[in-house]
């Protein structure tokens, strides 16, 4: 196994464990009248349920990856988005979960879309690249089967008002296409086209006075810029603004372990996807600054697999998953800092949650298994 992912990989997740014990107190005690180690105790069973699943995955070659197999698994994804957009139940503005009573859990799909859409669209790529390189046939069609088996899913999460999630399977989309055997001449043609179907089919929603972006999420691309005046700081910039004040409290000792004060009231729901403001108030600049310099390291090294690895679907599924680390990192810490809307989507190994501490630790295992594979061909090379 590759030793620097996996001493990142528990590096982080233990740091995430430490956090969210930190964070959730209040949530906790005073929301749920739970002890204050409840959310820590439930992330210790989702965390372990990951590393069952992390073996098990770690011994499955990838040429088992039966296309086959992936497209049902992908189809399964599909309808289960489909259908939580049309009756989910909501959390926080989202109809983005189904809830599994038996076990006290909620899932995701839109997380499990994730996963299933880098291994595919890898397989994809592998079993068309000769098509797209030779330039005698005619790629129109490969190109329509591609986005459609890429993007199709999206459509749902948009419908589940879940855009930040949205964003990043388009993303991982963008990334893997971008990187595909396909001329650019070709990726340019079809990216104009898919922003000019994009704003046509805006424009017509909009006339036929369909809303597809809700008023807060329109709110949000714009009040991000100034989150703190008097009228921003009450309502759409009131989350940004604490987090402002929690990472200035920090400084660059932080306030000490435990001592936060932004996270009783101040933060909603602090332990999910706002939990690193509450990790530099206490920890301050020391604290933050070597988790973002162990994301780094850790999608580098991935990108360093993916130019290793000995099959082009090998490739790209490393690829697909530095894209989806950065993206989640980008995206969370883009909104708290306020240079990007903030989305709601969790920040790796840190926040609290079960469908997306699962999709990332299959998708590590996964690399894992890429570079042993690497290595096991390079010695009988």
């Amino acid at each position: 196994m590759d030793k620097l992912t996996l001493l990142l990989t528990i590096a982080l997740f233990g740091f995430g464990l430490f956090s969210i014990v930190t964070a959730s107190t209040r949530e906790a005690v005073n929301n749920l009248n739970q002890s204050v180690y409840y959310y820590f105790i439930k992330q210790i069973i989702i965390l372990s349920i990951c590393f069952a699943v992390y073996l098990f995955v770690l011994m499955i070659p990838t040429d088992k990856y039966n296309k086959y197999l992936v497209f049902i698994g992908w189809l399964i994804v599909l309808v289960l988005n489909i259908w939580v957009a049309l009756r989910g139940s909501v959390t926080r503005g989202a109809s983005n979960w189904i809830k599994i009573p038996i076990i006290g859990f909620q899932l995701q799909p839109s997380e499990l879309a994730k996963p299933i859409l880098i291994v595919s669209m890898a397989l994809f790529i592998e079993s068309t690249a000769k098509f797209f390189r030779n330039k005698n046939e005619n790629h129109i069609p490969g190109i329509v089967l591609m986005l459609g088996f890429g993007l199709i899913t999206s459509v749902f999460i948009v419908l589940q008002k879940d855009l930040g999630t949205m964003i990043i399977n388009v993303g991982i989309f963008g990334v893997m296409f971008l990187a595909s055997p396909i001329v650019p001449k070709e990726k340019f043609l079809t990216i104009v086209t898919c922003l000019g179907i994009l704003l046509v089919g805006f424009a017509g929603t909009k006339a036929l006075g369909i809303d597809i972006i809700t008023e807060e999420q329109k709110s949000r691309l714009t009040n991000f810029i100034d989150p703190c005046d008097e009228k921003n700081r009450v309502d759409e910039g009131y989350q940004i603004c604490n987090a402002y004040i929690a990472m200035n409290l920090g400084g660059l000792g932080g306030v000490g372990v435990g001592k936060s004060t932004q996270k009783y009231s101040y933060i909603p729901e602090p332990h999910t996807d706002m939990i690193f403001s509450i990790i530099t108030e206490e920890g301050g600049f020391k604290f933050g600054a070597p988790i973002i310099i162990a994301y780094m390291i850790l999608i580098t090294n991935i990108l360093l697999l993916s130019s290793r690895a000995t099959t082009i679907s090998n490739k790209f599924i490393c690829l697909g998953v530095a894209t989806y680390i950065f993206l989640h990192v980008l995206i969370n810490l883009g909104g708290l800092f306020g240079v990007l809307p903030l989305t709601g989507v969790p920040l790796p190994f840190m926040s609290y949650g079960g469908s997306f501490a699962l999709m990332l630790t299959l998708s590590l295992a996964v690399v894992q298994r890429i570079h042993v594979e690497t290595k096991q061909y390079r010695l009988k090379f």
